[in-house]
């Protein structure tokens, strides 16, 4: 289950001025306005704010924070709902949380991303045959100018990173 509660306590004394909006670089692109966003969480209306996109454009770039007359942590309130859609599994986002899943895997398992390792595991996580089709084209103009290399599957490289991911885990649990 989505919540807002703690989003909603931040954003609570938000008068709907609109100054989040004009500031944001990145407003042309979302289908909905941040002001419309920020009355979605007033309101509740979780399902509406996770089936728009508005929260995943948001660059963080703090315009909307730093220019609230308000002062208040509009940042850090677009941060949380990421969080709560990626925790939420939530459809729309299937796509990032894959590909975020893999690449931290990947570099679990090796101390840094093995590019190979990690797009397999993408494409294993989206379970779409087609899709590795898709990146074809990128993928070997990456390899003509030897950005990425085929590599062939291997145990770790020796960088055991999984007390500090176990760490990370735990601290995110009890936040």
């Amino acid at each position: 289950m989505i919540t807002t509660t703690h989003i909603k306590e931040l954003l609570s004394t938000c008068m709907q001025c609109g100054t989040c909006t004009a500031s944001c670089p990145n407003a042309f692109a979302m289908d909905m306005p941040p002001r419309k966003l920020w009355r979605l969480v007033l309101m509740d209306r979780t399902e509406d704010i996770f089936n728009s996109n508005t929260f995943a454009l948001c660059s963080t770039c703090y315009f909307c924070t730093l220019r609230c007359p308000r002062g208040l942590p509009l940042t850090r309130a677009m941060s949380l709902l990421k969080e709560q859609a990626f925790k939420a599994k939530t459809p729309g986002y299937k796509k990032g949380t894959a590909f975020y899943g893999s690449f931290m895997e990947s570099v679990r398992r090796h101390g840094r991303v093995r590019e190979t390792e990690f797009m397999t595991l993408y494409f294993m996580a989206m379970k779409n045959p087609l899709l590795p089709l898709e990146f074809t084209g990128i993928g070997l103009k990456l390899m003509k100018k030897n950005k990425v290399a085929i590599q062939l599957p291997s145990r770790a490289d020796g960088s055991n990173l999984d007390r500090l991911f176990q760490k990370v885990r735990e601290i995110e649990d009890r936040a």
